[in-house]
């Protein structure tokens, strides 16, 4: 028998969990990204990304098996808070949430981390290093979002596989230490 695993990828638009969900992904990842359209013209701030022409209007889904009995599902939120409801059934039966952030806008986490305590859903937050973002220690970055002491917090390159694996360790790690003995 599989258990399937249940976790959400959640944070602020344009803060890479499509490509999160995607360099993890064994297979090729279902994404209901749409061209942008004028509409979001004054909706989506694009200034951390201004090349960027596709948002994610549903979901991102990928799968990881990491054995033979278990296989992690991945889903990705779109990151609008227009999107809320999608958050929240998302979250229905996930073991816990990952949530993506960037140190040029990390204020635009914090909802996610909100929604999160409200539901009860254990999360780890992982920084996304993007390219010419400024760069700060852990202890920085916890401190600057004011971080429980026990909620864990990493740096990725949500691009690079062994970077986005590390991140995704760094919750299972501590959604295992959750576990009653």
């Amino acid at each position: 028998m599989v258990t399937a695993l249940k976790i959400a990828v959640l944070g602020p638009f344009a803060v890479g969990k499509t490509t999160f969900v995607g360099t993890l992904s064994e297979i090729p990842p279902l994404r209901t990204e749409e061209v942008m359209t004028r509409a979001s013209v004054g909706v989506d701030d694009l200034a951390a990304a201004p090349g960027k022409t596709t948002t994610t209007v549903a979901l991102d889904f990928g799968r990881l098996t990491l054995d033979e009995q278990t296989v992690l599902y991945l889903f990705g939120a779109p990151g609008q808070g227009r999107f809320e409801q999608v958050w929240k059934d998302l979250l229905t039966g996930a073991l816990g949430a990952l949530v993506l952030a960037d140190t040029r806008r990390l204020e635009e986490s914090y909802s996610f981390m909100d929604l999160l305590e409200r539901y009860g859903i254990p999360y780890a937050v992982a920084v996304n290093e993007f390219d010419h973002a400024p760069r700060h220690e852990a202890d920085a970055l916890r401190a600057a979002m004011d971080l429980d002491e026990q909620t864990p917090l990493t740096l990725c390159d949500a691009r690079d596989r062994a970077s986005s694996t590390r991140a995704l360790i760094t919750l299972t790690e501590y959604l295992l230490s959750l576990e009653p003995a």
